[in-house]
């Protein structure tokens, strides 16, 4: 089984109220070889919100706790985030996934560019924070661009 953002699926849980629909993906989980999942909302976010970014660091440096993840207006929403990527975690390991294709640049999904943390639209080299805590358990972790590219059904 395949676990991919539920923003890639077509769901309207992105932090403006929107979805980066990818027909592949959409695909899948009409197929029934996906589920969607949306870390934030799981972590107990509503739709839409404050965007966030990962301040002083990486998603590997907000499970550290060397870094925190901060919403636009400057409050400190480290702890939906680390709540959203432990029940992403728990959902891949339920469902037995193989892979899971998360939106890039997100600070929850990001798996190998995220934006710096200044709001400035500049992005950085790392993981968000649902991307790092799988990684770091062992469960192979795509980015939706990486998908795109490779062409290849992932099963």
């Amino acid at each position: 089984m395949i676990l991919v953002s539920a923003c890639l699926a077509g769901l309207d849980v992105r932090y403006d109220g929107n979805n980066c629909l990818n027909q592949r993906i959409q695909q899948l989980v009409g197929e029934g070889k996906a589920v969607s999942v949306c870390p934030e909302v799981l972590g107990g976010f509503s739709t839409p919100r404050e965007p966030a970014e990962i301040s002083g660091g990486t998603g590997e440096d907000v499970l550290d706790g060397k870094a925190k993840v901060i919403d636009k207006s400057g409050q400190d929403v480290t702890e939906l985030y680390l709540q959203g990527a432990k029940l992403t975690l728990e959902k891949a390991r339920e469902l037995n996934a193989s892979l899971v294709i998360l939106k890039e640049y997100s600070p929850s999904c990001g798996s190998a560019m995220i934006y710096n943390g200044e709001f400035s639209g500049e992005k950085i080299a790392g993981h968000g924070v649902t991307a790092a805590l799988l990684k770091r358990n062992g469960i192979r972790v795509m980015s939706d661009e990486q998908f795109l590219s490779s062409g290849d059904e992932p099963l």
